[in-house]
C-alpha cells in the first residue's frame, strides 16, 4: 500500500491512520501548554506550573481534528481531573489515535528557572503504545542511529561505551552519556566514568536526555539509567523518527511491584526495543520548549510578543521540522 492509499483509507468515514498535518495541529497545544507554564517559570510552584500547562493543553487539544485515547497522560480519572489515562480527546472525527501527554517534562526545571523544560505530545495508530501501568520506571539506553546494532542493554555499562566510540569514531573519553542525577544512579555514574567517559548530569527531563541523545549534532552521545517508563514511550515515538535507538527493561520498585507485574504476565529480565514500546512506523513527536536548552528555545515572553520554539518528529518520513512562532498576547 502506497502512502498515498493509506491516507486515504478510511473506517466509517475516518482515517485509519494519524495524517501529516496532524502534528501541526497538534504543536498548537503544546505551545498553548509551554505558554501557560512560562508565567510560573522560576516561581518555585511547579504544581501550579504544571497545572496551567495541562489546562492549556486540554483546552487545544479538544479542537484537533482527530480521535484520540490518552493512553499516557497525569495519572488515572479520580486524580487527574484533565487529560487522564483513558480519556477522549480531539473532536472525535479523523484518524484513531493512542496519544501520550507530558504538559511539562522538567516540572522541577521549570519551577527552578533551570533549562531543559518541554512540552510534549506523542501520536502513534490506535493500539500501539507499550501499556506502561505494570511497573513505573525502567531501565533505559539511548542512542542515535550509528548506535544501531552497537549498544545493547545486555552489555556491560563499559562494552557500550567503548563499542559505541568506536562506531562514532572518537575516543572514549570523548563519549558525553546523560543520566539523571539520583541516588540511585551512584553506581552507574561510577561504572561511565571509571571507563572513561564523561557525564552530563540532568537534574530532570527524562524525554529530553533520550532525544538529545539521538539526534544528530548534540554533545550527548548516550543516554542510560532508570527513568519513568511512560517517559521511555514517549521518547521511542521521537527516536523512531530521528532513527536511533532506545532499549528498555522493566525495573519494578519493590518485589510487591514485581509480583503485579509477573502476575500480569511480564517478563522482567526481556529488553523492550522501539517496536515493542510503539509498535508500526507511523509516529509522531511535537515538544515545545518551556525553558530554553539544547533541544528547543524556551518561551521568551515581551509585552508586544511571546515566542516560542517547537520541534515535530515523523517516523514514517523521517522529517524534523522546527517552528518558530510569534504569538500577540491579547489574541493568544
Amino acid at each position: 500500500m502506497t502512502l498515498l492509499d493509506d491516507l486515504a483509507a478510511t473506517r466509517d468515514g475516518r482515517l485509519l491512520s494519524p495524517d501529516r498535518n496532524l502534528a501541526m495541529e497538534l504543536v498548537r497545544a503544546t505551545e498553548a501548554a509551554a505558554i501557560g507554564a512560562s508565567s510560573w517559570v522560576g516561581r518555585g510552584r511547579k504544581e501550579d506550573a504544571d497545572g496551567a500547562a495541562v489546562d492549556a493543553m486540554r483546552a487545544f487539544l479538544g479542537t484537533v481534528a482527530f480521535d484520540g485515547t490518552v493512553v499516557i497522560g497525569e495519572g488515572e480519572k479520580d486524580h487527574a481531573p484533565m487529560l487522564f489515562n483513558g480519556e477522549g480527546v480531539g473532536t472525535g472525527d479523523g484518524p484513531a489515535c493512542d496519544i501520550a501527554v507530558d504538559p511539562i517534562d522538567g516540572t522541577s526545571l521549570t519551577a527552578t528557572g533551570r533549562p531543559g523544560a518541554l512540552s510534549v505530545i506523542a501520536v502513534s495508530d490506535r493500539g500501539s503504545m507499550y501499556d506502561p501501568s505494570a511497573v513505573f520506571y525502567m531501565d533505559k539506553l539511548a542512542a542515535g542511529p550509528e548506535a544501531r546494532g552497537v549498544v545493547d542493554l545486555g552489555q556491560s555499562v563499559g562494552d557500550n561505551i567503548r563499542e559505541l566510540a568506536r562506531a562514532l569514531r572518537k575516543p572514549v573519553s570523548d563519549v558525553r552519556v546523560a543520566v539523571l542525577d539520583r541516588p540511585r544512579h551512584e553506581g552507574l555514574i561510577d561504572e561511565i566514568r571509571t571507563a572513561g567517559a564523561g557525564t552530563r548530569l540532568l537534574s530532570d527531563g527524562d524525554v529530553g536526555g533520550g532525544i538529545d541523545a539521538a539526534r544528530r549534532g548534540s554533545p550527548i552521545d548516550l543516554c542510560m539509567g532508570i527513568g519513568g517508563t511512560p517517559e521511555g514511550i514517549i521518547t521511542a515515538c521521537a527516536i523512531k523518527a530521528l532513527g536511533g535507538v532506545l532499549q528498555g527493561r522493566l525495573a519494578p520498585r519493590d518485589e510487591a511491584e514485581a509480583k503485579r507485574a509477573r502476575d500480569a504476565g511480564h517478563d522482567l529480565t526481556r529488553i523492550l526495543g522501539l517496536d515493542d514500546l510503539v509498535a508500526g512506523d507511523n509516529t509522531y513527536f511535537v515538544a515545545t520548549g518551556v525553558t530554553g536548552g539544547e533541544l528547543l528555545r524556551g518561551v521568551e515572553r515581551t509585552p508586544d510578543v511571546i515566542r516560542t520554539e517547537s520541534v515535530v518528529l515523523r517516523s514514517a518520513s523521517g522529517t524534523v521540522r522546527r517552528i518558530s512562532a510569534e504569538h500577540v498576547p491579547e489574541k493568544w
